[in-house]
């Protein structure tokens, strides 16, 4: 452990970020590792996953599996903390992260991040099936070394090939309860896959100097402001109809259909106002707006396919 926080992967030195006097951190600093608010939110997409797949698991291997899920996504934010602290430490939003801080050091949260790993990996193929087990795998792998170690900081394209990541919990969720990937969680990742540049573009538009600083390539900074507004409005154009893909396929009933619809032309509204709003406090009044309601848009679209498959609320749109 001593010789693997000699140094960090990014460059930085390691005392700069964690002192020789430092001793391990405690356990709320280890908890923030896993950055739990995102583990949230894959818990929510991944169980949605498992009650649109029209199967029966469990409630104990449900609840396991879940998670085991979690404590693999939060292992992937673990691990990319460690690559990342050298940039963490430069801006704002994350310098207080435990490792830029000083209260934990890179090799400990390297160690943590790798355990968690393997133990959630191997706890799911038991618990559930290797199906399972091999996706979450890959979903780790793919953020803590595909997109934290290359395409971070390689190219403003990171977080559109990144956000493959963060889409695979309801394919997941899926694969638990029926042992395979079906079209219902296909469509719920592409959902989340084209719901990501819009929605972190917003954020990266308002916080495009703290990227300058630390030298990461995002869409702003490389193509410029006005051609990151264009592309949060095209993607949007895309997501609006996209949403509506569960409707059209039957899983999604007549409380989906409304929100979705209603929530689709809100975020096309709200990309308008990114694209218009070009300078000043109304720019970042407009992008500020966009992220918070992008979230808002994700997190009802999935709980009304929760209510309706999981509470039988289910109303077909098409009888």
């Amino acid at each position: 452990m001593t010789s693997l926080s000699n140094s960090l992967p990014g460059g930085g030195e390691t005392a700069a970020f964690a002192p020789a006097s430092a001793v391990g951190g405690d356990v709320p600093d280890y908890f923030a590792l896993l950055k739990p608010r995102v583990m949230v939110l894959v818990i929510f997409t991944a169980l949605v996953g498992m009650v649109v797949s029209q199967g029966h698991v469990q409630p104990t291997i449900a609840a396991i599996s879940l998670l085991m899920i979690a404590v693999g996504a939060g292992a992937s934010g673990c691990l990319n903390m460690w690559w990342d602290a050298d940039i963490d430490a430069v801006m704002t939003r994350t310098a207080k992260r435990p490792i830029p801080d000083g209260r934990i050091q890179p090799g400990e949260a390297l160690a943590f991040g790798l355990t968690l790993s393997v133990a959630s990996v191997l706890i799911l193929g038991l618990a559930a099936n290797w199906l399972a087990a091999g996706l979450l795998a890959f979903t780790i792998v793919f953020y803590a070394v595909i997109y934290s170690m290359w395409l971070k900081r390689a190219t403003p394209q990171n977080i559109v090939i990144g956000g493959a990541a963060g889409a695979l919990p309801p394919v997941i969720g899926q694969a638990v309860v029926s042992g395979r990937v079906g079209i219902e969680s296909i469509v719920l990742f592409l959902i989340i896959f084209i719901w990501t540049p819009p929605h972190f573009w917003a954020l990266a538009l308002v916080k495009a100097g703290e990227y300058a600083k630390a030298g990461i390539p995002m869409m702003p900074n490389v193509a410029g402001p006005q051609s990151t507004r264009r592309q949060i409005v095209c993607y949007t154009l895309l997501l609006a109809p996209l949403g509506l893909a569960p409707v059209a396929l039957g899983f999604g009933g007549v409380i989906y259909g409304i929100i979705s619809l209603v929530g689709g032309l809100g975020m096309l509204a709200f990309s308008l106002q990114v694209f218009r709003n070009r300078e000043g406090e109304a720019e970042k009044r407009a992008a500020m707006g966009m992220f918070g309601f992008s979230i808002l848009y994700l997190l009802l679209l999935f709980a009304a396919l929760l209510a309706e498959q999981g509470f039988g609320l289910f109303r077909p749109v098409f009888a």
